[in-house]
């Protein structure tokens, strides 16, 4: 008999001991343990094995070099622009020297350090030779020449050429402070040049205010203009003069930027010589020029609706950024775009819709056009084929607005200036609402139902649509499923369904599998469907059939309602009334579209986002999983997947947890849409809300720097008592009263405009109470009829009115304490 002895148990290092044998197979737990002690055995003696070769450890060195490197880049790419920006803005709101650009906290590298010694080093021995050369009085034509060659170079540049300061290097921009610093004080009487070269100075500093295109620049140089002609005696002194040459272009300039069809006239009489002018003569006339300019734009926007020219609407600027796999971004053969572009495919544009893989743009005649994928007849042009340029759409109708589906098979809906809706794409689930689930290639008329209504808002989701009637009903249809259409069911509806639940809507946009609703008055807002990720902002995850209110935006005027796969989105402000100054992006749903910095947050109810708190945001929009954000001032934020470069952050790092800026855009963004993975900015102003410009060239400037001018002009200049004589440098009492109604009109329509905007006293920064002091002790004064007026006007804006604590001690120390003490108090009292 042969039998058969087992020989020792193995046992593993680092493993279980198994027995010798086992009467059972594994269970599949500790297979699963052995397996994973296998691995982790094989790992440790991976691992040192391969820390023992000078290989090895060098390129573990290497590593680390390259992780600094690229941490490096990372905190230049997203945090660099933004300090230089912060930098630019903090330093443009009052007058630096080139010391302060230099000792801020923004690091240079040798080169650039080397680069600013030898600019600076070289404009300090400039502005040195040239002041020995006057006070020596044998270096004049030198001076002359050398100042006379940089105002031709500066006539020569195109117009608004240093406009854009974020884009100036940091060396340009302190040597610019530098120069101009110098210039003002070279065109005083007071310094050591010539006339000759006062005059040149005067009007190479005009010559870059202008090419700066901030109003605040050109009332600097009024300033100097005024005090450098009230010092001189205007009798003698040729050299408180520009030529006439010289300002007739600055105004043809002025004219040409703002408004090419609208030719002013020239120059007012008034120099004592045919080829000058007089300073302050120059002022005036530069002054009245800035003035008509602002008051025109402000009629422009001070209205219920602001208009543009249709000339701007044909130069409306597009930047696309994102995914281009199936054309949606109208450029060529680019896979991906990784920040904006200024595309040049889409032309005479009012609104654009970025849908799934494919792009909508609305012209300015009511026509649309579209590109990208074209399965199932998303695009409406009669097949599914790709469009790699944007392609008219034949229909009749004059478009208004354009809603398209960020998922599904992707289907769209256009809603006519005559309140008619259309629809086109794939028809499953009954979402184009013609009685049947047919996929429509050309856009059609919806029918049934929606005869005979006016309907003012539609939105496509990605299974459903929904629309709101001039009469504020809510229609819905598509699949039912979850209760995303409000009817109390799970059931699918192929043609449009009223919502009897509730009345009075205003917007509806509908979701993946859900849908918000707002009220007219927009201080209700509903929502139904699927509660997954909590995205119905009830605190919960359960299905809800019918709408219901969202309590946590009670309270609330809501400006606008947006949605993606897993989050829900609000741009909403306290209060009755929405002080659209105080508007804030509340949150809910799930994901990194939360903005909370973490891809796995999950928020049951709205929260706003405090990254963007104080930014002044008028619009959002969301995609499938990215959201987009618009500030007042025209600055665009980004979060949210990124695995296509549709963030626009120059990288393809995902996700994006926390709102970032999207640098790039060389005009002011007005419009924003986000798609499944592209995104699309636009310069045209929207029809859908005022826009007002806080920086428009040569004439509106809001912030501080130029309330203060105004206030020290009008400070200044603003004396009209009984026989008195003209302030210097004016010849007469007219000229004198006319540039203080100037100032106050200008003053005035800044402070419109600000309200318009929806600013707050803030822009006024510390002029606030000095301005409001100002003018009710102007009321007080003897003025003309014409400034007794515009004081009143100024005095009338609430940006001047002072914090309630502040008004009621001073009604408390000005109301008499009697009736016989009224006579007492001054008309401003």
């Amino acid at each position: 008999e042969v039998m058969v002895v087992a020989g020792p148990g193995c046992v593993m290092r680092g493993g279980p001991q198994l027995p010798d044998y086992e009467p059972e197979p594994p269970s599949p737990t500790d297979q699963l343990n052995h397996i994973n002690a296998l691995l982790a055995a094989q790992a440790a003696l991976a691992r040192s094995t391969a820390a023992q070769p000078r290989f090895s450890a060098l390129l573990h060195k290497r590593l680390i070099v390259l992780q600094r490197i690229y941490h490096a880049l990372s905190r230049s790419f997203h945090q660099g622009s933004q300090d230089r920006e912060q930098s630019l803005v903090g330093s443009s709101d009052r007058n630096v020297s080139g010391a302060e650009l230099s000792n801020n906290n923004v690091s240079l590298s040798a080169n650039e350090a080397l680069i600013e010694l030898g600019v600076r080093t070289g404009l300090s021995l400039l502005f040195t030779i040239l002041k020995q050369g006057w006070e020596q009085n044998n270096g004049g034509s030198l001076c002359s020449e050398v100042l006379g060659t940089a105002v031709a170079v500066v006539s020569a540049l195109p117009p608004l050429s240093l406009a854009v300061e974020s884009k100036l290097p940091r060396v340009g921009l302190a040597s610019l402070t530098q120069l101009t610093a110098f210039l003002s004080e070279t065109a005083k009487p007071s310094s050591p040049a010539d006339p000759h070269g006062r005059k040149l100075s005067a009007e190479l500093l005009l010559g870059l205010s202008l090419q700066r295109g901030s109003l605040r620049y050109l009332l600097e140089w009024i300033n100097m203009a005024l005090c450098a002609a009230a010092q001189a005696d205007q009798s003698s002194d040729q050299g408180t003069c520009i030529s006439r040459h010289c300002l007739e272009e600055v105004l043809s300039s002025l004219d040409q930027t703002t408004d090419p069809l609208n030719r002013r006239g020239g120059v007012a009489a008034g120099s004592n010589q045919e080829d000058t002018v007089q300073l302050y003569q120059a002022s005036l006339t530069l002054m009245e020029r800035l003035t008509s300019l602002a008051c025109e734009y402000a009629r422009t926007c001070i209205g219920d609706t602001c208009e543009e020219s249709s000339e701007r609407s044909e130069s409306c600027d597009v930047y696309v950024f994102g995914s281009n796999s199936s054309h949606q971004l109208a450029e060529g053969a680019m896979d991906k775009i990784l920040v904006p572009k200024l595309t040049r495919s889409f032309s005479s544009v009012q609104q654009v819709e970025a849908g799934q893989y494919c792009t909508f743009v609305v012209h300015s005649d009511g026509g649309v056009s579209a590109c990208g994928k074209g399965s199932y007849g998303r695009l409406g042009l009669g097949d599914s084929n790709n469009q790699v340029s944007p392609r008219r759409l034949n229909l009749d109708a004059r478009v208004r607005r354009v809603s398209s589906s960020k998922g599904s098979d992707g289907h769209t809906i256009a809603l006519s200036t005559t309140g008619q809706v259309y629809t086109w794409g794939d028809g499953d689930y009954g979402k184009l609402g013609h009685g049947n689930n047919v996929t429509q290639k050309y856009p059609r008329l919806v029918a049934g139902p929606l005869n005979g209504k006016v309907v003012r808002w539609v939105s496509a989701g990605y299974r459903h649509s929904a629309c709101v009637t001039q009469e504020g009903e809510l229609y819905t249809w598509g699949e039912g499923d979850y209760g995303r259409l409000g009817h109390g069911d799970s059931t699918s509806r192929n043609v449009p369904t009223l919502v009897r639940d509730i009345s009075g809507v205003g917007q509806v946009v509908c979701g993946s599998a859900h849908t918000l609703a707002l009220s007219a008055d927009c201080r209700t807002v509903w929502s139904f469907g699927s509660g997954d990720h909590g995205k119905l902002g009830h605190g919960d995850t359960v299905k809800v059939y019918r709408p219901k209110v969202i309590e946590a935006l009670q309270g609330l005027t809501v400006r606008k309602l947006t949605t993606g796969t897993h989050i829900s989105l609000a741009l909403a402000a306290h209060g009755q009334g929405g002080d659209s100054s105080n508007l804030q992006v509340w949150v809910w749903g799930s994901g990194p579209c939360l903005a909370m910095g973490s891809a796995e947050a999950n928020v049951l109810r709205p929260r706003p986002i405090e990254e963007l708190t104080g930014l002044r945001i008028v619009d959002i929009s969301a995609g499938d999983s990215h959201v987009l954000a618009l500030t007042q001032d025209s600055q665009v934020y980004a979060w949210g997947s990124n695995t296509m470069g549709q963030c626009g952050l120059g990288h393809t790092v995902s996700p994006i947890t926390r709102p970032k800026k999207v640098m790039g855009f060389d005009q002011p963004v007005h419009q924003i849409s986000a798609g499944t993975t592209h995104s699309i900015t636009w310069t045209a102003i929207p029809t859908d809300r005022r826009v007002v410009s806080w920086h428009r060239p040569f004439c509106v400037d809001l912030q501080e720097g130029t309330f203060s001018l105004l206030r020290t002009f009008i400070d200044s200049y603003c004396s009209f008592e009984k026989d008195f004589q003209p302030v210097k440098p004016f010849a007469s009492d007219t000229d004198q009263e006319k540039f203080v109604t100037l100032c106050l009109q200008l003053l005035n329509t800044h402070l419109s405009l600000a309200l318009t905007g929806g600013c707050t006293q803030a822009v006024l920064g510390s002029q606030a109470a000095p301005l409001r002091e100002l003018l009710f002790r102007l009321v007080d004064a003897k003025l003309p009829p014409t400034l007794e007026n515009a004081v009143c006007e100024g005095l009338s804006s609430r940006l001047l009115l002072p914090p309630l604590s502040a008004r009621m001690a001073l009604l408390h120390r000005l109301l008499p304490k009697s009736p016989h003490d009224w006579g007492q108090l001054s008309r401003g009292q």
